[in-house]
Parts: C-alpha cells; sequence; structure tokens
C-alpha cells in the first residue's frame, strides 16, 4: 500500500494533497504541521517543529514505511535571504530522516511557485518556461531544487517539482489565501453598505491572470509523483485558462449580490487593519464559525496579487506534452469556492 507523507498538511496546498490522496483508492495519508488539525481528517497527524531537531527526530521516528513525500511547508521570513535556511533545513530535516527510516521511498514531489520566474521582482517573461534561467537569487526554491537533484543521484527514489500559478482554496488558520481575501473583503464591503470595488491598481485590473484550484493542483501533484517519465521534471500547473479581473470582478459582485464600482486603489494591509471588531460582530450576528481575524485573511498577499500591474502568464505546454490534461474553468472555480466558504459558514 502506498504511504503518503505531506509536508505542510494543514495549508492551503497540504489540504488539497490530503483530500485528494486520501481519496485514492488504497493510498494511506500522514501529514505534518506544526500544530494539530482543527476537525476530523482523513489523514493521520503529526504536530512537528521541523525546524527543532530534537522535535523532528522523535515525532519522525515511527515513519518506517514512506513511499512518497509530498512537501508543501513554507517558513515565511521578512526577506527572500532570510528563507533560504528555514525552507531548506525543513526540507532537509524531512528527506534525510525518511531515507534512513523507509527503505520503500520512491519519490519526493516539491511544491515550489512562480516565484521561481520572479514573479515577486516585477515583470518576467512571459509565457514563462520550465526552461527559463533562473533570476537572481537568493530563492528557497532554488536551493531546495538542487538539494534534491543532488542527493537524488545517488538515492534509490526520484523527484518533481511543480510550479502552481496563483492557488484558490481555503484552509482555516492558513490566511495567506486568495480565497479568503476576496470572501472577506466582498462580505466586509456588503456589510458596510459599499460597492464591491476593486482595491488593486487599475493596471492590474487590466492584466491578464492565471490560476490554479487546489484540488486541481493535487491531482497534478500525484499524477507526477506516480508517473515514470515525470522523473527528476519541473511542471508549471493552471487551471487552463486565462482571466482580467475587469470581467471577472462583475461576476463575483453579482455572486454576493453588490453593485460592481470602479477600481478605487487601496493598501489593504492598512485599510482592513481595524476591521478586526467589526468582523467580531459579524461573526456572531451571522453565526459564522469563529476564527480569529489575523488567522483568517492575509490582506497583505491580497495587495501583492492585485497591485501587480503586469501579465502574469506561464506556458503550461510541457504538463500536456506528459500526459496531464485536467481543466477547471476560471469563474467556475471562485464562484464554487465562495459558496463553499459561505457552507462551512466562513462568511455569511
Amino acid at each position: 500500500m502506498p504511504h503518503a507523507l505531506v509536508v505542510g498538511g494543514l495549508g492551503v496546498v497540504g489540504q488539497g494533497l490530503v483530500r485528494h490522496i486520501a481519496g485514492r483508492p488504497g493510498w494511506r495519508v500522514t501529514a505534518l504541521s506544526r500544530r494539530a488539525p482543527p476537525a476530523p481528517s482523513p489523514a493521520r497527524f503529526i504536530p512537528v517543529d521541523l525546524l527543532d531537531p530534537a522535535d523532528a527526530e522523535e515525532k519522525l521516528a515511527g515513519l518506517s514505511d514512506v513511499s512518497h513525500v509530498f512537501f508543501a511547508a513554507y517558513a515565511e521570513r521578512p526577506s527572500p535571504a532570510e528563507e533560504v535556511a528555514p525552507n531548506l533545513a525543513m526540507l532537509e530535516t524531512v528527506v534525510r530522516r525518511i531515507e534512513r527510516t523507509s527503505a520503500s521511498l520512491a519519490h519526493v514531489s516539491l511544491m515550489q511557485g512562480t516565484k521561481a520566474y520572479g514573479t515577486h521582482l516585477g515583470p518576467f517573461k512571459t509565457p514563462a518556461r520550465e526552461t527559463d534561467p533562473r533570476h537572481m537569487p537568493p530563492n528557497f526554491y532554488y536551493d531546495q531544487e538542487d538539494f534534491l537533484r543532488a542527493v537524488s543521484r545517488a538515492a534509490g527514489w526520484t523527484w518533481s517539482a511543480l510550479r502552481p500559478r496563483t492557488v484558490y482554496g481555503f484552509a482555516a488558520g492558513s490566511p495567506m489565501s486568495m480565497t479568503a481575501v476576496i470572501g472577506v473583503y466582498a462580505s466586509i464591503s456588503k456589510e458596510l453598505g459599499l460597492p464591491l470595488r476593486f482595491p488593486g491598481t487599475p493596471g492590474g485590473y487590466r492584466a491578464i491572470q492565471q490560476a490554479v484550484d487546489t484540488d486541481l493542483l493535487a491531482e497534478a501533484a500525484l499524477w507526477a509523483a506516480t508517473e515514470p517519465a515525470c522523473a527528476g521534471e519541473i511542471f508549471n500547473v493552471t487551471n487552463g485558462g486565462l482571466f482580467r479581473w475587469e470581467h471577472l470582478w462583475p461576476c463575483l459582485a453579482a455572486w454576493f449580490d453588490l453593485p460592481c464600482g470602479p477600481v478605487q486603489t487601496l493598501r489593504l494591509a492598512e485599510q482592513m487593519a481595524d476591521k478586526a471588531p467589526l468582523w467580531a460582530r459579524m461573526t456572531e450576528t451571522h453565526g459564522l464559525t469563529p476564527i480569529a481575524y489575523r488567522d483568517l485573511v492575509a490582506w497583505k498577499f491580497g495587495d501583492f496579487q492585485w497591485h501587480a500591474d503586469y501579465d502574469s502568464l506561464v506556458e503550461t505546454t510541457k504538463i500536456r506534452r506528459y500526459g496531464f490534461h485536467a481543466i477547471v474553468d476560471d469563474e467556475e472555480m471562485m464562484m464554487r469556492q465562495m459558496a463553499e466558504l459561505r457552507a462551512e459558514r466562513v462568511i455569511p
């Protein structure tokens, strides 16, 4: 029986991986996270601090039959240079430990992102391809990738990496999610009697964008981890379509039964910083799931996405050529995820 170890199992990507893999016949799933899951999960969870060698050694000691590692953990730090050491250390800790205890280890799947192309630095060559040269470091993706390349040469296991465009999904306690940004921003706008105004830049409103549903991303990760031809390969992943916010925003406004207002450029990290008391009142009034405002949404992440006034596109020919053809409609995904937030009482 294949045994998947999902590292970062309570994040947006990690929860998608747990759901998808646990739903596949014959698969067993163990997940690692810094905290215990807030609700029952199909995976066995091990709370562990991977940056604490003693804690990692103790908690991972019993993992003796892991066949596939899916690494989706992330340690945020103030600067790119400061992110390298902790994020590389977490990957090294897991891989070295599982190598020693699991003779059945067959594959390590690394979750990267389009920051590998410099999306966080400003305009970049588009559509970005997996073979494009690296940008000026630091970038912890590069260090993690180089580690897997070097170690796997002498090992009996293979590796692959995925580079998704902006991932859409929700995970309680993991606020870096555009799904949460949209849902909470629209709900607060409605509570205050405001139209749904796009809070990014005019350029961000018109720029061409791509997205990937967390469930589709999980499907792609498992496919790449079990398809022999994908060994040692990197794949861009998207839903398969393109969109501009200027076309999608009126659809979101209609879903929330709000008038669609004009662009009004805001820094959400500043403008929404005082809304915790309002959200607490909304939680009580509307009977919402009690989630601390600071754990619900990362406004800075929304600012980054909506203030980027350049096209953010990646080429997905390679993953199609290798055999992965699943697609998701961007508009359908966003409306479905808003409905899921409402059904789970995250938003009114």
